[in-house]
């Protein structure tokens, strides 16, 4: 089974086994939880199930591997002839999560 889910306000093409990393979620290491489905399909493409917004009726189980940092993202500006420079970074806050089942 393929589904394509919406977590964080980004889209994911997942099937069962996947872990990802989304923006971070509230929610502890090691609960569950559940998300409708944009669109259901399987392996082949054959058999699809899309609807507007969700599937009436589908589920998509995560699981919470692990709340973490992600690594530094630089954020330079410039405006050139003149000497305005600008040098900040951040590290976002993701959350690993691991598909757990797909109905």
């Amino acid at each position: 089974m393929l589904a394509v889910i919406e977590l964080g306000w980004n889209q994911f093409i997942v099937r069962k086994g996947d872990v990802i990393d989304v923006k971070r979620q509230d929610v502890e290491e090691g609960k569950k939880i559940s998300v409708e489905a944009l669109l259901v399909s399987d392996e082949d493409g054959k058999e699809t199930k899309v609807w507007t917004p969700t599937v009436k009726g589908s589920k998509v189980e995560l699981k919470v591997v692990e709340q973490f940092r992600g690594s530094k993202v630089r954020v330079f500006k410039m405006k050139s002839k003149k000497r305005y420079m600008r040098n900040n970074g951040f590290r976002p806050s993701l959350t690993k999560m691991e598909v757990v089942w797909i109905a």
